[in-house]
């Protein structure tokens, strides 16, 4: 390799991210990889809702809405509150409000 080459090469060394980073990276975006999972995203990016307004608005069952949201507070995506006998669920923080509307902007984007 030429001394020029290693030269631009040693700063792009310290920007990479490890392996075990993006393989759990690979793995978050590969999760978000499920319609109904994004489905109830956009509509936790706008307020937080329990499960049965989820599944009315998304023409689910409250099971299946259940079982998204599980897997999504695993993944720590969704955090949810109890009030009484209902549960409401909203995103987890902003960090994951500000990646769905990047994904979503980019998407709406004219190519």
């Amino acid at each position: 390799m030429l001394a020029r080459e290693i030269n631009n090469v040693k700063p792009l060394l310290q920007q990479k991210i490890d392996t075990d980073k993006a393989q759990r990276m690979a793995e978050f975006f590969s999760f978000l990889g499920d319609a109904n999972r994004l489905r109830i995203l956009s509509l936790l990016a706008t307020q937080e809702l329990c499960v049965g307004d989820l599944a009315a608005t998304l023409d689910m069952s409250e099971s299946a809405v259940s079982h998204q949201l599980r897997n999504l507070r695993v993944m720590r995506l969704v955090s949810y509150r109890k009030q009484g006998r209902h549960v409401f669920y909203r995103l987890h923080d902003s960090h994951i409000l500000h990646l769905y509307q990047a994904v979503a902007e980019h998407l709406d984007e004219e190519t």
